[in-house]
Order: structure tokens, then sequence, then C-alpha cells
């Protein structure tokens, strides 16, 4: 079974908007990576829409996708959060969050007129939004000598790793990054060399 090791998210901040029976929903597709992050993004949301009557979102986080949540802010359970989380999950991202801030027009949408005018609405920001492909990596320190340089960053050239740092005084130390289903290749090609010690990073 072939290791995964990238996940999709979105490039920059992007909105949406869609308009049923008087309500107004704005949405915001911002990419981010934990709840601390979104809290500032929520509350400047806010504060700019302070006469709106609710402000739903859903996000998930991780490069494994393992850590999702829904707030319906008032608005009937699942109505709001589970159909915006619903449009991330569509376009299978993550690091994203999805805030929908709705004006209420007068007129009662019902629960599934909301949950679509929700899912418009967030569909309609990710639509704009630019999609990129992250790759996860691990990171590695070799340490040599000056005689071995020239051998580590032949090895260094031939990985196709991405250089990070590099410290040339008594010792040397490199520190690069290379895909995570590269790893054991990587650890392979430095293992038993003489003055050469290579070690993955927490």
């Amino acid at each position: 079974m072939q290791q995964i090791d990238s996940y999709l998210t979105i490039k920059k901040h992007s909105e949406g908007f869609f308009k049923d029976r008087g309500s107004k929903f704005f949405a915001y597709a911002i990419p981010c990576e934990n709840e601390d992050e979104l809290k500032i993004k929520i509350n400047a949301l806010k504060e700019q829409h302070h006469s709106a009557r609710h402000c739903c979102y859903a996000y998930r986080f991780k490069p494994d996708y393992s850590v999702y949540r829904v707030n319906d802010d008032g608005e009937p359970t699942n109505a709001a959060g589970k159909p915006i989380l619903g449009q991330i999950d569509a376009k299978n991202l993550t690091n994203t969050a999805l805030i929908v801030v709705r004006y209420f027009g007068g007129t009662k949408l019902g629960v599934g007129g909301m949950m679509n005018a929700y899912k418009e609405a967030a569909l309609n920001a990710l639509n704009c939004a630019q999609i990129i492909e992250c790759t996860i990596d691990d990171t590695f320190h070799v340490q040599c000598g000056y005689p071995e340089i020239n051998t580590v960053m032949r090895f260094i050239k031939d990985l196709r790793v991405t250089i990070i740092e590099q410290k040339l005084e008594i010792g040397c130390d490199f520190f690069f990054t290379s895909r995570q289903k590269n790893t054991q290749i990587v650890l392979e090609k430095f293992k038993g060399l003489k003055n050469i010690h290579i070690k993955k990073l927490p």
C-alpha cells in the first residue's frame, strides 16, 4: 500500500456570497492550522459584521485530516456547521476553515432552506479559492567532518532534498527535509558511512 504523504489545502483567504429570501450569507474560506489562529479570524469577522445574527463555521485540521469541528452558533443543530464542513470534505481539504456570517432577512428559511444556503455560500467561497497540494516532510540532521563534505553534498543532490540550514564550523552540520515516503531511502543512503552521521528529527 502506497504511503500518503501529501494533502490538499487552500493557498489564501477567499470569499463567497449567497442570498435567499432576504437573508444574506457571507462566506470566508481561510487557510489555518489550529483553533487559536481561527479564533482571531472569527473575532475579526464578528467585529466587521457586528449586526449579523449568526456566525457559523466548520474546520478540518492536520495533514491526516483527523481534527474537525462544526459550530451552528444558534441555528438549528446541524443546519449550518454540518453543510459547511461538507464542502470542505467534498474538496478533500484540510488545514482549512470556513466561516459563514448570516444576516436574517425577516423570512424563515426552514431547516432545509438554511442547510442549502450555508452550503451554497460555503461552496461559493471555496470555488474562488486556489487549492494547493502540500507534502508531508521529515527533517534530517547530518553531521560530518570537512573531508566528507563533498560526499554529503553529492548525496543531498542525488536525493533531491531541500536544505534548510547548514553550519560549517568545527564540524559540519546539514539540515534538510524530504518527503515522508522517502525517509527510509534517505536513511539507507547515509547508513554505515565513516564520519557521517544522520538522524531524523522529531
